[in-house]
């Protein structure tokens, strides 16, 4: 991802600097100005030089910033719920089948709105939990007619 975001800018650097030498090794103009056919490939070489040029500098500078985000991503609860989650979807899909859709996501479902919210807010968590539960059971199996376990 790093040797992308670096990368690409001078990858484009480069093209420019191959364009602006290709454009002047155009043929000339036989009416007119002798120089004219040259004016826009130089012109769009320049300014794709000049962009690229930007971005290199923006995409060094971002570099920092995204190892920043990267470390407060691995600080705090956010490893706990990552994990906590991945454990309550592997739950989830081993008691899908025997205790069916229905009280399997209420489980799940409440489960991860306590761990994510707290149980301060246990009212929203149980009315979340309670309401998403229902009307997706009765969208799949009344309004589509699809069969849930």
């Amino acid at each position: 991802m790093k040797l992308f975001k670096i990368g690409m800018p001078v990858f484009l650097i480069a093209l420019s600097i191959v364009c602006f030498f290709a454009s002047l090794n155009l043929p000339r103009a036989n009416l007119g100005n002798a120089n004219g056919p040259i004016y826009f490939p130089v012109g769009i070489s320049i300014f794709l030089f000049i962009f690229s040029v930007i971005y290199l500098v923006q995409e060094i500078k971002s570099l920092h910033d995204i190892n920043e985000k990267i470390s407060e991503l691995f600080s705090g609860r956010t490893p706990l719920l990552v994990i906590a989650t991945l454990v309550l979807g592997a739950i989830y899909a081993l008691i899908f089948e025997s205790v069916g859709f229905l009280v399997s996501t209420i489980i799940f479902l409440g489960l991860l709105l306590f761990l994510v919210n707290g149980p301060k807010k246990w009212l929203v968590n149980i009315s979340v939990t309670l309401v998403f539960s229902f009307l997706s059971w009765y969208a799949f199996s009344e309004l589509l007619g699809v069969s849930l376990p």
